[in-house]
Parts: C-alpha cells; sequence; structure tokens
C-alpha cells in the first residue's frame, strides 16, 4: 500500500476499509476460505510510516518501493499517492508482475493512462481503480429509482459538489497543498471530473458531450508548514454535460463555496414522472402527483412549503463504507476472479473527460466525447 500516510490513503484504504475488513474476519470465499489482507505500508518518510503502524498494531512497512514490488509475498500494489508520482509506480507493478488496485485519477492526461492501460492488458494482471461514489448509499438509491423507471422520461440533473477549503495558516486547509499545484497533478477538474464520468456513465448514460469552464478563485494559499504558495491549479469547475438520448446534466464542482444545501455533494434528477435528490447518504423523491403546482407570483409571499412535498427514500439495508465495499470486490476479483468491470479503461475515461473539459474551457466550445482505443 503505497501512498497511505496521506489523508484518503490512511482514513479511507487503510483504516475504513483493509483494517476494517481484517476486524470483521476477513473475506469469505465459495470454497470456504478467507481472505486476510496483510498489508505492507509503503512511503517517503521513515517516521510517518512506523506511527500509523504502531498506532495500528502493523509492523511491516518500508521507504523502498522496489524492495516492496519484489517480495513475492505481496501480489497486489495498492497506489494512493499524488497523481504526477501514480504512472511510474505503477508500471513498476505491472513490470513485477503485481495485480495492480489504485486511486483516480489514475494519470495526468489520456495517453498516460492508455499506456497503463496496455501495458496492464499485455502483463495479463488484474487491475482496477477506485469508483467509490459508485457505491455511496444516496447514489446506490438513485441508481434503483433509475432502473425501476421512476422517473419515466429522465429530461434533466443538474448537481452541486464541494465546501469552503481553508486556505491557511488558521484554520488549517482541510485538503492537502498539492491539490493546489497543477505541477504536481492537482485541479478540480482532474479530481471531480474523473468521479463525475462514472456516476453519469453507471447511473444515467454514458457521457456524449462536454461544455465547461474552470477558475482559479483564491490565488494564494499556505502549505502544511505554513508557508505560503500561489495557487496554479484551477479550484472551481462549471460544467454542462449531454448525457444518453438528450438527458443534460449540470454540475458545478468548488472548492470555494460555502455549503446551502444538507450534504456536501447533491445530485437531482428530473423526470416526466417524477424527481429524486440524491446526496452522498440520502435521497429523497417527489412523485408527479405529489407535485405542487406553483404559480410565480413576486408580489406576495408564497404560501407553499415546497419541501414538504418531497418523500425520503429509505434504507434498504445497513450499507457498508463505500472504500471497503469496493475493496472486497477486488480482492475477490483477485482471488476468485469475479467481475470487477471498474479497471484501468474505465479509470482513463474520467481522465478523458477531465481532459476534454480542460480542452473546454481553453477553447470555449463545446466538445464530444470520443470512444477510447486501446
Amino acid at each position: 500500500m503505497n501512498g497511505v500516510t496521506g489523508r484518503m490513503g490512511t482514513n479511507q484504504h487503510l483504516v475504513r476499509s483493509i483494517l476494517a475488513i481484517r476486524s470483521s474476519g476477513g473475506i469469505a470465499l465459495p470454497d470456504g476460505g478467507v481472505v486476510w489482507p496483510e498489508p505492507l505500508l509503503v512511503g517517503r518518510s521513515e517516521d510517518k510510516l512506523r506511527a500509523l503502524c504502531e498506532q495500528h498494531g502493523l509492523d511491516r512497512w518500508t521507504t523502498r518501493l522496489d524492495d516492496a514490488l519484489d517480495d513475492p509475498a505481496y501480489p497486489i500494489y495498492f497506489d494512493a499517492q499524488i497523481t504526477s508520482e501514480r504512472p511510474s509506480a505503477v508500471r513498476a507493478a505491472i513490470a513485477a508482475g503485481k495485480h495492480i488496485y489504485c486511486e483516480k485519477p489514475i494519470a495526468p492526461d489520456t495517453a498516460i493512462a492508455l499506456d497503463l492501460v496496455r501495458r496492464a492488458q499485455e502483463a495479463g494482471v488484474k487491475n482496477g481503480v477506485v469508483q467509490d461514489k459508485l457505491f455511496l448509499p444516496g447514489l446506490l438509491k438513485l441508481k434503483r429509482l433509475v432502473d425501476e423507471g421512476f422517473f419515466g422520461r429522465i429530461l434533466a440533473a443538474r448537481g452541486e459538489f464541494g465546501y469552503w477549503v481553508f486556505e491557511g495558516p488558521e484554520p488549517a486547509a482541510q485538503r492537502p497543498s498539492w491539490n493546489y499545484r497543477e505541477e504536481d497533478g492537482g485541479g478540480i477538474v482532474l479530481d471531480m471530473f474523473c468521479h463525475w464520468r462514472y456516476v453519469l456513465d453507471h447511473i444515467l448514460g454514458p457521457v456524449q458531450s462536454v461544455s465547461a469552464l474552470g477558475a482559479t478563485h483564491v490565488l494564494e494559499r499556505s502549505d502544511e508548514q505554513g508557508r505560503p504558495y500561489r495557487s496554479t491549479a484551477d479550484d472551481a469547475a462549471y460544467a454542462t454535460f449531454e448525457v444518453g438520448e438528450g438527458i443534460v446534466v449540470q454540475l458545478n464542482s468548488s472548492w470555494c463555496v460555502r455549503v446551502n444545501r444538507e450534504e456536501l455533494f447533491e445530485l437531482q434528477v428530473d423526470g416526466s414522472n417524477g424527481s429524486a435528490v440524491a446526496g452522498l447518504r440520502r435521497c429523497k423523491i417527489q412523485a408527479r402527483e405529489a407535485t405542487p403546482r406553483a404559480v410565480w407570483n413576486p408580489d406576495v409571499a408564497d404560501p407553499t412549503d415546497y419541501r414538504a412535498a418531497w418523500q425520503e427514500v429509505p434504507d434498504s439495508h445497513e450499507y457498508e463504507n463505500a472504500f471497503a465495499f469496493q475493496w472486497r470486490l477486488f480482492l475477490r476479483h483477485v482471488m476468485c476472479d469475479e467481475p470487477f468491470p471498474w479497471d484501468f479503461r474505465e479509470g482513463a475515461k474520467g481522465v478523458q473527460l477531465a481532459e476534454l473539459g480542460r480542452r473546454s474551457w481553453t477553447e470555449r466550445r463545446a466538445l464530444g466525447i470520443p470512444e477510447l482505443t486501446v
């Protein structure tokens, strides 16, 4: 596990996924066996690695990636490094014959992403990319509504993601400083458009085109040591996507917005027979027959409580952490050859959308999404 001393690597992948799987007794296999993940932590800082192991009762760590890749006891390589460091490490893992699971984006541009796809295919190693939002309760409920035909004909969707990331040093930023440096693979377009690609593809339909406008709103921030630096990466993006059969989707992504919604991400889908608003955990619906009759009259106070006409979609079961759920699927894919459709090629699609989004921003025009060929 390379890069797990970072925020996401520690919290979501090590603690809430691998260690949670261990604490629950491992993963049961069809033949009666059990998968018991044994992590070897890799990183650049001996102090951070040692402290992380001591905190969680682990004893295996190294600062030498080559040694870890040479060890036959570890058949899987996981990467949660900064984006700019990922391709070279993934290439080395492929050459070492490891199965590979990694964070998104898998690469800083489409050409490099497709190179990783080709290398993994030629080496015959299993591969996967984290696409965690597909396994969040709110979006699982939304997907079920789509599959059940609740919306009738889907017309459009609009979404809002983001929150205010403090500039530092006080209050300290909630995200690492490299996120705001383009030279390190930062930028909200590359980060979030990778998410929007798989969310839209798998829930509403294939993304057909993108029209985007990015911005760097906060020009100076402070790093982890409190030193000021100039922001070189975009921290907000405003996009319109054509999806499936004529569905128009508007999505705002911003680290410079103060939250006035129930969750940090919300997506409203409107259809001929009903609408839904899905967040990370919750999902509410309003059927056609429950839709209030709205009349625009700015001269008098509106007596209608529009929010009261929405109905909560109940939980159908207890939901596991989304990262841990996908980790279980990948480990079963490696051990039992069970299907795992979220591979490097799917990850490359996200990079492609981010790249086209940036081009759209630069060229001030909508761009179609060509099919990726490997």
